[in-house]
């Protein structure tokens, strides 16, 4: 799923499918997030002008904002796709 896959659902007039768009693109920066700080750790490359504890920082505030996102869905009933967001350092 890329972010461009959300839009439809992003311009939907129903407050579910933006909800569930907004899940996607979040869940999506999330796992790119998450790629490039291994990317950073393992080469080096792009910590010219950010630094590990600032993204993981980022990192942890985007993955708490998923949890919240869920608990509303449970909260509302409304079905999510299915997420496999690890913590910075799992191999998965």
């Amino acid at each position: 799923m890329t972010l461009n896959d959300t839009v439809i659902k992003m311009n939907s007039d129903d407050y579910q499918d933006r909800f569930i768009a907004e899940y996607e693109q979040l869940l999506i920066r999330t796992y790119k997030l998450k790629d490039f700080i291994r990317k950073c750790r393992y080469t080096g490359e792009g910590l010219n002008y950010c630094s590990i504890t600032t993204l993981e920082a980022q990192y942890h505030a985007m993955a708490l904002y998923l949890d919240v996102l869920e608990r509303r869905a449970y909260e509302e009933k409304i079905t999510l796709p299915d997420k496999m967001i690890c913590d910075i350092g799992d191999d998965c």
